[in-house]
């Protein structure tokens, strides 16, 4: 008895429902057999062209850029766009080779905003034994941030991230 009263309600439910299945499966097929690039693979598809709706950059372009252009006078050790993180390797400045400094640039929002970028310098000094870790003034990573923002700020009403 279950059963039929089971079957019944089945019979129902699907005398209501509409048959759009058939234009929704043609409708899917055109979208997927349009769109460039790979559903898998964000940075495109097997015939070479970019997928353009996947984001290039996890942050904020500007500050990326800025970032960038303010430490090119450093080499890079590792550089990740997704994530915001930029560092430096181990610089020394030629008037100064007894000691070198390293670089560490956190960018935290995708919004152009003051506390979206966060700076931390390493500073060693050369002695007898090697290299051991010196004190760095607290200005420096304050100095380097208002440098990253004002390098994005112009790079915003430049109109070029």
């Amino acid at each position: 008895m279950r059963i039929l009263i089971l079957a019944a309600c089945a019979c129902v439910l699907a005398a209501c429902s509409s048959d759009n299945s058939t234009q929704m499966v043609a409708a899917s097929t055109a979208t997927t057999s349009t769109s460039t690039g790979s559903w898998f693979w964000p940075f495109g598809g097997d015939d070479g062209e970019p997928a353009t709706d996947m984001p290039q950059l996890g942050v904020n372009a500007y500050l990326w850029r800025a970032t960038l252009d303010t430490l090119n006078f450093m080499p890079l050790a590792s550089a990740d766009p997704v994530g915001g993180v930029v560092i430096s390797d181990w610089y020394a400045a030629p008037d100064k080779p007894d000691e070198h400094m390293k670089v560490t640039v956190y960018i935290l929002d995708r919004r152009l905003r003051a506390d979206a970028v966060k700076v931390n310098v390493f500073r060693q000094t050369r002695n007898a034994v090697g290299w051991t870790d010196a004190a760095v003034n607290a200005d420096t990573g304050i100095k380097l941030e208002n440098a990253i923002l004002a390098r994005a700020r112009e790079l915003r009403l430049a109109g070029n991230p």
